[in-house]
């Protein structure tokens, strides 16, 4: 816990204080505006497709050791079949809707988390999907 109050709670700063504030934020912006090339953007229509299996194809975002960040898009009908991961995955559906396993549907805009070492349901879509993952590379996935 902490004696500080909600910045809304504070009483309000000196007009110097307030000014030095805004300098502050001014030049924070200029430098963060100077830097956003340095960051990573892949666009929408950027990157290939490659197929991962039937009815699946993947789009890989970003890379790093032993994690990756990309794309599943899935067929209506495609399936993919019960795996378990080395490191937690997560999951955001971006369009469609997916079942995992017999009892959980997800849904564009829900976030799933399988967590690593425990067995991870087939996935299925009949109305087709494409979710954002950010985990174990899907090859590395361990299919049964």
């Amino acid at each position: 816990m902490t004696d500080r109050l909600p910045d809304f709670l504070q009483p309000p700063l000196p007009a110097d204080q307030r000014v030095l504030r805004k300098v502050r934020l001014r030049v924070l912006t200029q430098i963060a505006e100077s830097m956003t090339a340095q960051h990573l953007t892949v666009r929408a229509g950027a990157g290939d497709w490659q197929p991962l299996l039937e009815g699946i194809e993947c789009k890989v975002l970003r890379e790093d050791e032993g994690s990756m960040s990309y794309l599943l898009r899935l067929a209506p009908g495609a399936t993919l079949p019960a795996h378990r991961h080395e490191t937690d995955e997560e999951c955001v559906v971006l369009e469609g809707e997916l079942r995992i396993g017999e009892q959980l549907i997800v849904q564009a805009g829900d976030y799933h988390l399988a967590k690593a070492g425990l067995l991870h349901a087939p996935i299925t879509s009949d109305t087709g999907a494409v979710i954002f993952l950010r985990g174990t590379p899907p090859d590395s996935a361990h299919l049964l």
